[in-house]
């Protein structure tokens, strides 16, 4: 059955936080808009049969995808868009994105980990409840090289956050390119080179074939010993397996993990017992729906001009 024309623009809204985005909806002017919303696929089954525009969770949006008879246009609601860039899934529809909202949560998680381990903040903790005065020696982040894989828009917040404490910023990405605030910027070709002049690594890759166990043994062999890691991309990024072998083998000081490669990660991972990993459950940088309304407003308004939408992710490349 094909889809009838209509005046009128029909929105899906499929989210957990449903309410919340339908309650924050009903607070902006959305010329020829109709608004329905739900928190799961299975309630959202028919109305996304006439909807032409989507508002929702990849990975709940995904599931219903193929029943979608007069799609356009979908807005995600997360930055990661990986169930909707799969193979076989669907593209005859525009996909756009989130950007410019989680790059200052992921600085805020990044450097209060960072900050905490230089100033030796879990170590003074257990000290004090053992009512022990032991003073801790700690370095200045001034001089610190920070290396940043995945320059996007959360990288080179990354990067003028670490300007700000005096840190050397240097980057690694895909394709060579100048980037304010970054010293060099490496390619594939010299991981190694990078890997051997950080303090400090932080991933924020996307989910794509290209960076599927960029990080393995190997690397972590070119890696400083005092060296850690914070993933606050995609845990298909690390090799799980060879990041647990070293910091078993002290190859490097600390890994903090906000992604997995299993999520929730499995209680037998041997990840939660090591001393020198320090994990949180996937919210480094969360999507508060007032922000993404904000996008979609803005996207929407350009839609009804037949504008290009903000955003716009490439489904071969999953960004």
């Amino acid at each position: 059955m094909r889809c009838k024309k209509k005046t009128m623009k029909n929105l899906l809204v499929l989210s957990a936080k449903a309410d919340d985005y339908f309650n924050l909806l009903q607070e902006y002017n959305f010329p020829e808009l109709e608004i329905v919303a739900y928190s799961s696929e299975d309630e959202a089954r028919r109305s996304i049969r006439s909807s032409n525009i989507v508002l929702g969770e990849p990975l709940l949006v995904a599931k219903i995808l193929h029943e979608a008879r007069c799609l356009e246009w979908v807005q995600s609601t997360f930055a990661g868009v990986a169930a909707l860039c799969a193979e076989g899934i669907r593209r005859d529809y525009i996909l756009t994105g989130v950007k410019g909202i989680h790059g200052p949560l992921m600085g805020e998680y990044v450097f209060a980990y960072i900050l905490a381990i230089e100033r030796h903040l879990f170590e003074t903790k257990e000290n004090q409840t053992a009512k022990a005065w032991i003073d801790m020696p700690y370095r200045s982040l001034n001089g610190l090289t920070l290396g940043i894989a995945g320059l996007g828009s959360i990288g080179k917040q990354l990067a003028k956050t670490a300007l700000h404490f005096g840190m050397r910023v240097v980057g690694f990405k895909r394709t060579p390119a100048e980037i304010p605030g970054v010293e060099r910027v490496f390619d594939g070709s010299s991981l190694g080179e990078f890997l051997g002049l950080l303090d400090y690594l932080v991933l924020v890759l996307p989910r794509t074939a290209a960076t599927n166990g960029l990080v393995d043994y190997e690397a972590f062999k070119k890696m400083k010993s005092s060296a850690v890691i914070i993933n606050v991309g995609r845990g298909n990024a690390i090799v799980e397996a060879d990041l647990i072998r070293a910091l078993k083998n002290r190859l490097i000081r600390a890994a903090v993990l906000d992604v997995f490669e299993e999520e929730p990660l499995p209680a037998d991972s041997c990840l939660w017992g090591l001393t020198n990993a320090f994990i949180t459950p996937h919210n480094a940088a969360l999507s508060f729906p007032r922000d993404i309304i904000q996008i979609f407003y803005k996207n929407y308004q350009r839609f009804l001009e037949n504008k290009p939408l903000y955003y716009v992710v490439d489904f071969k490349r999953g960004y």
